[in-house]
């Protein structure tokens, strides 16, 4: 069998959904309801009270930054590091579709191109960046851990990473290495192309109940296709195919509806808030043996066509519930943990450049020899050159961002 991938990724949610759309969720206080009248709520009576920060969720990504990085450098500590990109793809469709869904209902649609746009903002420029000096690295320099860097940054920066890696079936090329983490910007960014397109039409042709209804069937149909395109030489398809990995997407996505279908004195909300706190820590700690103890980039057997084909879906699961109970429940002990300032304020704002530079620091300390102190190397490289990123480029094209996040009527409209 292939040796599955090795590399995982962060995704990070939608940025203006931070200073946008309602004030921050803080901990221990409940997020004041915003009544919306049936006929303006569109069947999503809670679309527009929820769109706060949620602190907890930050933290959350603050926690799988740490495992990746960790992953990484020291395989052996965490061999399942990998789980974590599974956290962040559920993350990240939970803050897009309820941010989508906050807009239709202000609004009476979506406009498409400029949420297009505000993505490219967030994500590009500081992509652009890192391709620029992997390939500056490539031309100037003789470290072999950027061999190939031209290459690799051409398909980094149109999102094609995971498309390459899907279609080999045995050991990866170097056509991607240098870059290889970008494989799950590949699936976030073409899911975002494709689901808010989807979203938006089911909006418009059926009732709030029947799209949530599609969600949840959404999220089935990546597990009957796993299972349908499982084998052994197929784990490199389906580990970074958009269509096999979209479960823990729409995962978040179905939350997200949920949540806003159900008006804040409704009893299943009440009922759902009670046993997303109940199964957090739960949920949480079969992530975390997942991470510890499972090699789930291995071949291992039946464990890996588990793992390979449920597992996914498993795993969306765990991640969902965690996002529910960090939603709903920020006055519980989890919640205030990785709502905790530091963990909190990582997570918002350098968790994008951590992922961006995490994988070259460890090619760059590799190439120049570093076996002592690397994981202490690494931490500290990485954070410099995300704070870097954040300060220089990052938060320029956010504040664009933010300016054109209101559309013009006629563009709405037109969407």
């Amino acid at each position: 069998m292939a040796k599955a991938p090795d590399s995982t990724a962060v995704a990070e949610a939608e940025r203006e959904g931070s200073t946008q759309d309602g004030a921050d969720t803080a901990v221990g206080a409940a997020r004041p309801p915003a009544p919306v009248a049936p006929r303006a709520s569109r069947g999503f009576p809670s679309a527009v009270s929820r769109t706060g920060r949620v602190s907890g969720l930050d933290g959350l990504r603050t926690l799988a930054v740490a495992l990746v990085i960790v992953h990484h450098v020291e395989p052996d500590a965490l061999p399942g590091g990998a789980v974590a990109v599974d956290v962040f793809f559920t993350i990240s469709g939970f803050v897009i579709t309820r941010l989508l869904l906050a807009e239709y209902v202000r609004r009476g649609g979506i406009s498409l191109m400029s949420f297009y746009r505000r993505r490219w903002l967030r994500l590009v420029p500081a992509l652009l960046a890192l391709c620029a000096f992997c390939a500056l690295l490539a031309s100037t320099t003789d470290l072999w851990g950027f061999d190939g860097s031209l290459q690799a940054a051409a398909l980094s920066a149109t999102f094609l990473t995971n498309v390459v890696r899907a279609t080999e079936s045995g050991p990866y090329s170097d056509l991607t290495s240098p870059l290889a983490h970008t494989w799950s910007l590949g699936v976030e960014e073409q899911f975002y192309f494709l689901w808010p397109l989807l979203l938006l039409l089911l909006l418009r042709r059926v009732r709030a109940r029947t799209v949530l209804l599609c969600t949840a069937a959404l999220c089935v149909l990546p597990l009957l296709w796993r299972c349908v395109l499982w084998n052994p030489d197929a784990a490199h398809r389906i580990y970074n195919g958009t269509d096999t990995r979209a479960d823990q997407l729409l995962a978040g996505a179905l939350v997200a509806v949920a949540l806003a279908r159900l008006r804040s004195d409704d009893p299943r909300l009440a009922l759902l808030r009670t046993w997303s706190g109940r199964l957090a820590w739960p949920a949480l700690a079969l992530l975390g043996l997942v991470a510890w103890q499972v090699p789930v980039t291995e071949d291992l057997g039946a464990w890996t066509a588990a793992w390979y084909t449920v597992g996914f879906l498993a795993v969306a699961a765990l991640s969902a519930i965690l996002v529910a109970a960090l939603e709903l429940r920020p006055e519980t002990r989890l919640s205030r943990l990785l709502a905790l300032t530091p963990l909190a304020w990582v997570g918002r704002n350098l968790s994008y450049g951590i992922y961006l530079w995490h994988y070259p620091v460890v090619r760059l300390l590799a190439s120049l020899g570093v076996t002592e102190g690397r994981l202490a190397a690494t931490v500290v490289l990485t954070l410099l050159m995300a704070l870097l990123s954040y300060y220089a480029i990052e938060k320029p094209f956010l504040r664009r961002a933010h300016r054109a996040r209101a559309p013009r009527p006629a563009l709405a409209a037109a969407t």
